[in-house]
């Protein structure tokens, strides 16, 4: 198993994020695609982030990560949209004006990435009941 550790924490949290440009454009192509893919890389890494893949579609965003567990799944959205946002505008400043300032929608999809299934962490907890009968599941 694949895991990581910050100070008293072992983890291994992933992450299936999606999301979109403002009115769902289809403007992520060319040099603002190449842009975006960088300014992607530099703030996953500054957050000490790793990306396990990625892809970067006219219409919208793949990302799978590894997100530390002091990270919270908003607070990283909220990082990585304002951000690249803030700096896509930097370098194509015509964006700014055509979008109303802003150049994400609102929202985002996300999913947990796991190897242990709902099933086999159920039988992990009875297992565990059965273990300790003063155990009490919570259900």
């Amino acid at each position: 198993m694949n895991k990581f550790s910050i100070s008293h924490t072992s983890w291994k949290c992933q992450y299936h994020f999606v999301f979109i440009p403002k009115y769902r454009r289809k403007s992520l192509y060319g040099k603002v695609k190449a842009d975006l893919r960088d300014i992607i890389l530099k703030l996953c890494k500054y957050k000490h982030v790793n990306i396990i893949e990625g892809a970067i579609c006219k219409d919208h965003v793949h990302l799978c990560i590894e997100l530390p567990p002091n990270i919270s799944v908003s607070n990283f959205m909220g990082y990585i949209k304002g951000r690249s946002a803030i700096m896509i505008f930097d370098r194509y400043p015509e964006y700014r004006s055509k979008w109303d300032q802003k150049f994400w929608a609102t929202g985002y999809y996300v999913t947990t990435v796991g190897e242990i299934t709902e099933e086999a962490i159920k039988k992990y907890i009875e297992e565990q009941e059965d273990a300790d009968k003063q155990a009490d599941l919570i259900r």
